[in-house]
Formats: C-alpha cells, sequence, structure tokens
C-alpha cells in the first residue's frame, strides 16, 4: 500500500483534483476546487508555549482581513448584490484555508493537512453531520478516513447545502448596502474564530488519519519525513 507523502515545505501542496460532475451546484464546484491545493505557509513551527499564542496572532488578522474583504464585496446594493456572494464565499475560503495551513505550520504539522482536515477546519462548525464519512471518534481520538472521490463529491455537495442556505441570507442583505454590509463583515470575522478554533483544537493534539487498513499519525509521518 503506497504511504502519503508527507513532506514538509514551503510550496502549495497539490492534490489530484476531483472530477466535477455537471450537476453538482456552483457552491459545490467551488469548495471541489478550492480543496484542490493546500496553500503554502511560510510561519515556522513554534514553540509548544508560544504556538498558541502565535496563533491568535495569526487569527485576529486573518479575521480583520475576512472581515474587511466580505464587508467590501457585500456594498453593492439589490440585485448586483447577488452576483457577489459566491465570489466572497471563495475570497473568504482562502483567507481561512491560508489560517488553517498558518496554524498547521506552527503546530509542526503540515504533514498531516490534506483535503480532508482543511474542509474539516473550515466547515465543521457549520455543516457538521457532513463528515460522517469522513471523520469518526475513537473514544477520545478523532480519526480521519482517507476520502475516496466519490465520498469527496458527497461531503462537499453536503457541505454546499449547508453554505448555499448561508448564503441566501447573505443575498438578501445586499438590499440594505451598508448594514448588510457591517452584518456580513462582522459573521466573516466570527466565522474565521471559528475556523480557526477548530483548527488550533485539531493541530494541537496528534492527528490520526487512516489509510485503507493503515492508521496515519504524526508520529509516523514524523519518521517518513526525517527518513
Amino acid at each position: 500500500m503506497a504511504k502519503r507523502d508527507a513532506s514538509q515545505t514551503s510550496t502549495s501542496k497539490e492534490i489530484v483534483p476531483v472530477v466535477v460532475g455537471r450537476d453538482e451546484s456552483p457552491v459545490t464546484r467551488a469548495i471541489l476546487d478550492f480543496v484542490s491545493q493546500i496553500p503554502a505557509s511560510d510561519v515556522p513551527r513554534a514553540s509548544v508555549g508560544s504556538a498558541e499564542e502565535a496563533c491568535h496572532r495569526l487569527t485576529k488578522a486573518a479575521a480583520n482581513k475576512a472581515a474587511l474583504t466580505a464587508g467590501s464585496l457585500a456594498l453593492p446594493p439589490g440585485p448586483l448584490g447577488w452576483l457577489t456572494v459566491l465570489p466572497e464565499l471563495v475570497a473568504i475560503w482562502r483567507i481561512q484555508g491560508q489560517l488553517v495551513s498558518d496554524i498547521a505550520a506552527a503546530y509542526g504539522k503540515t504533514a498531516t493537512l490534506g483535503r480532508e482536515q482543511m474542509l474539516w477546519c473550515l466547515f465543521r462548525h457549520t455543516a457538521a453531520q457532513a463528515f460522517r464519512d469522513v471523520a469518526i471518534r475513537v473514544g477520545d481520538r478523532l480519526v480521519f478516513r482517507t476520502a475516496a472521490t466519490g465520498v469527496l463529491q458527497k461531503l462537499a455537495g453536503r457541505i454546499g447545502m449547508s453554505v448555499s442556505k448561508r448564503a441566501v441570507g447573505k443575498g438578501i442583505s445586499r438590499w440594505l448596502p451598508v448594514v448588510g454590509a457591517l452584518g456580513v463583515g462582522a459573521y466573516a470575522y466570527y466565522d474565521t474564530n471559528q475556523v480557526a478554533k477548530t483548527a488550533m483544537d485539531l493541530f494541537s493534539g496528534e492527528v490520526h488519519v487512516e489509510d485503507g487498513d493503515l492508521v496515519v499519525t504524526d508520529e509516523t509521518l514524523s519518521r517518513h519525513v526525517d527518513a
């Protein structure tokens, strides 16, 4: 059985993209496209005592950036505002995805950041039930299963449904340009903090990845990198 490439480099981690069906929603397609490449991070590994502090600084900067980005894209009023909903979602995911990558790097866990972990960090707080085929609890441990293409498509579809429901509310807020923009910006700030909390909870502990019959952990990945 082939082992997962655990190289930890400063370049982005390209992943074979999932083929998107024609019947997939625009949001689902955007999610699958987004996780085809894990963003690089130049954040150095922090010591155990300073990793949390570094992550809080990273989170504050990302949350402020997300709020400004979302608020700016929400300014166009009426029908024109509807056209900015999906671009806003993708822009926020990019900011949050970079934050997740930076948090993983701060904890020295870049090698264990894949599609499943990225999706978990970004959407677990809004679509927890969507992950039942990818992440399971074994005692007090969270174990990720390496997802096949079909599973990833289903996962993205479930997340897409949840995200689309929220997007409707964002679209309605476009009819109140200034007030709506403030609300959208505030939610982006909150949402980014929730992403950071999930990422810190995940990467501050041991990440378990089940690859078929093989369970890969931080320790085994580290040994693979050192070898």
